[in-house]
């Protein structure tokens, strides 16, 4: 059986390009566990809060719970649910899993695979991360569900993921004349840019294109923040900031909260500005809640 497969054709609800990473999160929290102890189930009662946290974190904007993943991942084969009244899931009613003593675990055949194949949970984790987040996020998010990869696993995966046109990033940061879109940080170490990069609007694992237009120029510390939904850019161009972001200290007021409202810097006359799919895109299914008013000049 070829996990590797199993696990890219996993089902999932989609339309019009909508995230939903419920299984995928519940699949790499419970590789983090199997890590950790092999022989240990997930009582839905026991992991609820942790799984409501990641798909909080890191799932869409719009209100989502873990019952549904902790049911409906069974039907793709590579996970069980037992209750006090035996195998099989309750359904994916959060009281029905709770009163009913619901433990999941991953499929018995992919865990005997996984004890044999030292260097298939690894793979597994990879190709997860690769087919439903963003590489800014990968290492927070095997720290967040208690992923240890080894150096050889974290290594890309030629069969398993689409390669990034080499030119993207050079295209967007010449578009925006080596300035982060959203502050204008533009630091070298001689001649070479340090601390920018090209950050996806859209998302490359939700058909985001390799093109200026999906493109922005962005310091590592904002790329961060756009990719977590703290930050976004409006219909007019400008920067929006969640109102979920909190910052008291100088620091985060001066770098996140005053951004709000204000211009992008860049990019440069005759190179494409941000196309409205992928802005609409990034609005509807990464960023976090209502934008801040524009803060006062």
């Amino acid at each position: 059986m070829d996990w590797l497969e199993r696990i890219a054709k996993l089902r999932q609800w989609t339309r019009s390009g909508t995230r939903a990473p419920h299984k995928p999160l519940l699949l790499l929290y419970a590789l983090g566990r199997f890590q950790d102890d092999a022989d240990d189930g997930l009582g839905y009662t026991a992991v609820e809060q942790d799984l409501q946290r990641l798909l909080t974190e890191y799932g869409p904007p719009h209100k989502t719970t873990p019952a549904y993943p902790f049911h409906h991942l069974v039907s793709d084969g590579v996970w069980e649910v037992h209750t006090d009244r035996g195998p099989g899931s309750p359904g994916s009613g959060v009281r029905d899993l709770r009163e009913t003593g619901a433990t999941g675990q991953l499929a018995p055949d992919l865990r005997a695979a996984l004890r044999r194949e030292p260097d298939l949970l690894g793979r597994i984790a990879r190709l997860l991360l690769d087919l439903h987040f963003p590489p800014s996020l990968h290492s927070e998010l095997c720290e967040a569900v208690g992923l240890e990869l080894e150096p050889a696993e974290a290594e890309q995966l030629s069969a398993t993921r689409r390669q990034r046109d080499p030119r993207m990033r050079e295209l967007v940061l010449t578009a925006y004349e080596y300035r982060c879109a959203f502050c204008g940080y533009d630091g070298r170490i001689g001649a070479v840019p340090v601390g920018l990069e090209a950050a996806h609007v859209r998302w490359r694992a939700f058909g985001g294109p390799d093109e200026i237009e999906n493109g922005l120029c962005l310091c590592s510390l904002h790329h961060k923040l756009f990719d977590k939904g703290v930050l976004g850019v409006g219909d007019d161009q400008r920067i929006l900031v969640s109102q979920r972001f909190v910052g008291h200290s100088p620091v985060a007021r001066e770098h996140v909260i005053a951004l709000a409202g204000r211009p992008l810097v860049g990019p440069q006359p005759g190179a494409r500005p941000v196309a409205a799919a992928h802005r609409d895109w990034h609005a509807r299914q990464v960023f976090h809640s209502e934008p801040r008013p524009a803060t006062a000049a």
